[in-house]
This record gives C-alpha cells, sequence and structure tokens, in this order.
C-alpha cells in the first residue's frame, strides 16, 4: 500500500488516539475514526483500523479486567449481534453516507437524552437508560455502527454514562465489551475484504504509535475527576455526530 507522508502523519495519529481512547478517555476513539477516513476511502479505512482496535483493546482489558460490570454486557450482547449481522447486510446494500447521517442522528438523540437526564430528578429519568426496548436499540445501533463504520465507541461510552457507570468500570466494561464484540466483526470484515495483507502489514506499522497512546491512557484517566470526564465524553460525542453528519 503506497502512501503518502501526510497519509501516514494522520494514521500515526490515529493509531495513537485508537490507544488513548482504549485505555484512557472513552469517546476519544471518534478522533481516530476521523483521521482514519480522511486519510484511506471509507472502506479501507474501516478494514485497517479493525486490528488496531483489537490490539488496544487488550491493552484496556489488561488496565481494567477487574472493573468490568458483566451484568450490562450480557443484556447488551444479543442485540449487538443482531446489529453487526444488520450492518453486514448494510455494507453490501446502503452507501457509506447513509449509514453515517443515520449514525450521526442516533448519537445527537442520545447526547439530548443524556443531558434531559442531567436536568431531571424524576423517576422515568433514572428507569429509562434500564428499560429492555433502551438497551435493544443501544445494542443493535452499536453493532451496526461498528460494523459499518467503527463508529460505535462514542455511543457506547454514552450508554455506559446514562446508566450511572463510574469511570473505572466504564472503562472497564467498555473494554471487555469492544474486545469480544470486535474479535466477533473479524470474520465478517474478512468475508468483506475489509482486512487484506496489505491493510495488515499497515497496521503493523501503526502498532508502534499506539502502544504510547494505550500506556498514556491510565496515567490520564487517573488525574480526571468524574464530572470533567463526563463533560468530555459529551463534548466527543457532539464532535462525532458533526462529523457523522456533515462529512
Amino acid at each position: 500500500m503506497n502512501l503518502e507522508p501526510w497519509q501516514w502523519t494522520l494514521l500515526a495519529a490515529g493509531a495513537f488516539f485508537t490507544g488513548l481512547a482504549k485505555t484512557g478517555i472513552a469517546g476519544m476513539g471518534v478522533l481516530a475514526v476521523a483521521l482514519f477516513a480522511n486519510a484511506l476511502p471509507a472502506r479501507d479505512s474501516t478494514g485497517a483500523l479493525l486490528p488496531l482496535l483489537i490490539c488496544a483493546d487488550f491493552f484496556g482489558v489488561a488496565f481494567y479486567r477487574k472493573h468490568a460490570d458483566w451484568s450490562q454486557l450480557w443484556k447488551l450482547f444479543p442485540w449487538v449481534l443482531l446489529g453487526i449481522l444488520l450492518g453486514c447486510f448494510a455494507l453490501g446494500k446502503f452507501s457509506n453516507t447513509e449509514a453515517q447521517r443515520a449514525i450521526g442522528g442516533i448519537l445527537f438523540l442520545m447526547v439530548a437524552l443524556q443531558f434531559w437526564r442531567r436536568y431531571q430528578s424524576d423517576d422515568l429519568a433514572t428507569r429509562l437508560p434500564h428499560t429492555l426496548w433502551f438497551v435493544a436499540l443501544t445494542g443493535t445501533v452499536a453493532g451496526f455502527a461498528t460494523m459499518t463504520a467503527n463508529a460505535a465507541g462514542t455511543l457506547m461510552t454514552l450508554y455506559l454514562l446514562a446508566i450511572g457507570l463510574p469511570k473505572l468500570t466504564l472503562v472497564g466494561t467498555g473494554a471487555w465489551f469492544f474486545l469480544l464484540v470486535n474479535l466477533l466483526k473479524v470474520p465478517f470484515s474478512l468475508h468483506l475484504d475489509l482486512i487484506t495483507t496489505d491493510s495488515l502489514r499497515m497496521d503493523a506499522w501503526l502498532f508502534l504509535p499506539m502502544v504510547p497512546g494505550a500506556l498514556l491512557g491510565p496515567v490520564i484517566l487517573k488525574r480526571i475527576n468524574q464530572s470533567a470526564f463526563e463533560t468530555m465524553v459529551l463534548a466527543f460525542t457532539i464532535l462525532a455526530a458533526i462529523r457523522l453528519l456533515l462529512f
């Protein structure tokens, strides 16, 4: 794969942010998605990023494996699998633009819901994220988004925030979730030729900037309080939604 220096620069930065997102600032993964999508064609960027995400997921699990809330994961997995199957079908039928716009709109709705919950004290605001339909919708959309655009990180982080998980539990639960989900996506991605020999060679080089990001993540996470963490997640979610809707 012959790439220009500017492309390698964007990809290296994306790899660094991939590591940082998986072990520290949840929600920052959208920057990696954006950088890869600007350096490579949309379809190629999806396949190139997946192996790096899996490597970074292993770092996240290594650091936070004891903090996961497995009860939340078991609720989501069946719906996520449904979303992955729908996403696999969509990749062969729909355009990237159509999928991006739908995901961007859903992210905006999730942000609006989170802001609404912040300023409500009634029982509905507390119960809503735990209802079956909300879990089913989130899991299905997350599976669809991760299969079509590797864009479920922000959505899942926002969902885990909505159900009230503290930052360490949120990162640990997310680490296990995405490790298992991304491994599940591999055979589908191979079937669709999203992962190729060339993309794996490129990933071997991009592993080098990804590692420092993954090692820096826990250091940053220890120094961020819960309120600042939540605000940062919401900010990255809004940026992600704008990018998906407009670019």
